[in-house]
């Protein structure tokens, strides 16, 4: 609902029969070049998967792990976030990882791509300081409780107060029966947060790491080249554009959808592109790559229900 109502917000005044020529017209050669990385972007994210859980001792199918990204991918756009939860399931199912182990591997590659992103954030932002202040202060950004998060006696209550509720949570979780269960649960989770510290092949971990984000760019740059308006934007320009993408996309919207519109819109207009064209360009490149998403989650459902009913054959 919050996707459709900020759509609705930036599409309300929009023309959509320039949206239905572009679409036309569009160059499909760099359209096809875009949707192979956008492709190989979630096989090295499965790749590298396998390589964080050999720590640990699991070596489950390349196939399964890579299967198993593209069927999360495709559960966020019914419901965000819940994708991180069906690739453990179906690890647990198909390759009897251990749901702990495989969340706890999860959130290390998490937090590794938020580093990337930081730093992808800091390098686009030096290289384009004027055009993301200009960005910053036609948006009108502003943090809700500013005030008191700047009040150091603001800051001091808020953190104390989140402690007390992290203590009572923690004495009342202890008294139930099921703690044992959760101290298992954590630290199993824990082993496979910290498996990167095991790793015998850290420098491939590494390089897959650059490789997808590598590809998430490409996937969106190449987009320039699939119309005349943004053909001449530059590596710089997309690589602003790609951040504010990026960071909108937390948004629980289905695959970002609304503020991923306005952000690539709102910027692209400050690099002299109308805001027709802007709009076209945002809703045509979210939506061809949301069809990707879907027909690949599509894809990674048949994949593994006809694994199961191979390796059911071979049991016969």
């Amino acid at each position: 609902m919050l996707g459709a109502l900020i759509l609705y917000m930036v599409y309300d005044d929009f023309d959509f029969s320039q949206f239905w020529g572009e679409l036309r017209n569009m160059n499909l050669f760099w359209f096809a070049v875009s949707t192979f990385f956008g492709v190989m972007s979630h096989v090295l994210r499965g790749w590298r998967w396998k390589l964080s859980l050999a720590p640990l001792g699991y070596n489950p199918s390349s196939a399964v792990c890579v299967n198993s990204v593209y069927i999360a991918y495709a559960a966020n756009l019914v419901l965000p976030r819940v994708g991180e939860v069906s690739r453990c399931v179906i690890l647990d199912r198909h390759e009897r990882v251990p749901f702990a182990h495989s969340l706890g591997t999860l959130v290390m590659e998490r937090m590794l791509d938020t580093l990337m992103v930081l730093l992808i954030t800091l390098v686009a932002v030096a290289m384009q300081w004027p055009v993301f202040c200009k960005f910053i202060n036609e948006a009108g950004v502003e943090v809700p409780g500013g005030d008191m998060l700047s009040s150091p006696r603001g800051l001091t209550v808020i953190l104390l107060s989140m402690l007390a509720v992290a203590i009572l949570l923690f004495l009342f979780i202890r008294k139930l029966a099921i703690w044992k269960k959760i101290k298992s649960f954590i630290s199993r989770f824990m082993e496979g947060l910290l498996s990167l510290r095991k790793m015998k092949n850290g420098w491939l971990f590494l390089i897959e790491t650059v490789g997808i984000w590598f590809c998430y760019f490409m996937q969106f740059y190449l987009c320039f080249f699939c119309f005349d308006f943004s053909s001449d934007l530059s590596v710089a320009a997309a690589l602003l554009l790609f951040v504010g993408g990026s960071i909108a996309v937390v948004v629980p919207t289905p695959n970002g959808a609304g503020p991923w519109h306005y952000v690539i819109m709102s910027i692209m207009v400050l690099y002299g592109v109308t805001k027709t064209d802007a709009g076209t360009f945002a809703l045509i490149v979210h939506s061809t790559q949301t069809l990707l998403v879907a027909l690949l989650g599509l894809y990674g459902i048949a994949a593994l229900q006809l694994r199961n009913v191979r390796r059911k054959k071979r049991e016969l």
